[in-house]
């Protein structure tokens, strides 16, 4: 069977498509770039920008294609308010539609799409179903929202499309916003929490997210959305304490009033000089931890790896990185 990943050379894809060729499958990487990656001699790489309908079109999806989008503009780097909605909306939401309507005039049905968690705004119940009421904070949560209401009008209309609703997706090759964190830990520096740091915080692997798009599909794609995150997170003060003490770093964990950062940042905000993103600050000292319970149930998909391991892993990786070493591209899984 043939598989058509768009934004797959980016960082779900480049460890899908390794699990669909190790499957015996065709694979067809549709992206804006291709990387130097292994399993390029085994899949197929088509140019494509996913704004474009007609770059979406030139990809040549056949009727028994299975389709997943990857493909989207994320939180970082920080924007100004006043580019937000230009930033998100063209690859997250017209690039999804372009991708939908090509895979209908080819008469593929099949769709693993990945939306965020940031669809749900402020905590309302605890833990987050997939029921959790939705109200997102700002350009990039609406962006993808936008797109879990397109693809139940597809779904009228015939279409199988399965949705995954990520934490913080962290691993091999990405970042982000944590190397500001990184940085300070490397210089033994304070490192500010918002809020007391007792509530948990919640990643996702990379490792982990691939696995739940393959099991999608093994599981036929089911017309459902499905949270993504890991097992038992841990609170932020031992997250932080632990990845200290493992880098051997003097940095001290400072705890601050939530409402008087967030303000701060409201206001840098206002003044187009952002440090966050308000969709990342507004929830940090919430109780934002994602059921992933739904996807065990349907896909027996579980998630394989923990926080404290994947935050040491994004450290060691920028360590190596900073000094000029190749960087390992593994996980350790929970126990």
């Amino acid at each position: 069977m043939r598989h058509v990943i768009f934004g797959g050379d980016g960082f779900v894809g480049r460890h899908l498509a390794p699990k669909l060729l190790a499957d015996g499958h065709e694979v067809v990487v549709a992206d804006i770039v291709k990387s130097d990656l292994s399993h390029y001699r085994h899949a197929s790489f088509v140019h494509c920008d996913v704004t474009d309908p007609a770059s979406v079109a030139a990809v040549g999806m056949k009727a028994d294609d299975m389709v997943y989008n990857l493909s989207a503009k994320m939180l970082s780097p920080i924007q100004v308010r006043a580019k937000r909605h230009d930033f998100f909306y063209p690859v997250n939401y017209h690039g999804t539609e372009n991708i939908i309507r090509a895979m209908d005039k080819a008469g593929a049905p099949k769709l693993v799409h990945f939306t965020t968690d940031m669809i749900y705004g402020h905590t309302v119940t605890y833990p987050m179903t997939e029921e959790h009421p939705v109200a997102p904070l700002g350009e990039y949560g609406m962006s993808k929202w936008e797109t879990e209401k397109l693809a139940a009008v597809w779904r009228g209309k015939g279409m199988s499309i399965s949705l995954f609703r990520p934490r913080l997706i962290i691993g091999p090759g990405r970042l982000g916003i944590l190397e500001k964190l990184f940085k300070l830990i490397d210089f033994n520096l304070p490192v500010p929490m918002i809020g007391s740091g007792k509530n948990p915080y919640q990643f996702i692997s990379v490792f982990d997210c691939a696995e739940a798009a393959r099991a999608a599909f093994k599981a036929g794609v089911p017309n459902e959305a499905y949270n993504l995150g890991s097992l038992n997170p841990p609170p932020v003060r031992k997250l932080l304490g632990d990845l200290i003490r493992h880098a051997g770093s003097k940095s001290i964990l400072v705890p601050t009033p939530g409402w008087a950062v967030k303000r701060t940042l409201d206001l840098l905000d206002l003044v187009n000089m952002p440090i966050m993103d308000p969709e990342q600050y507004l929830i940090a000292d919430e109780e934002c931890v994602l059921d992933v319970s739904k996807g065990e149930r349907q896909l027996g998909w579980v998630p394989q790896f923990r926080d404290e391991d994947m935050l040491i892993a994004a450290y060691t990786e920028y360590r190596a990185k900073k000094e000029g070493r190749a960087p390992a591209a593994t996980h350790v899984p929970a126990e």
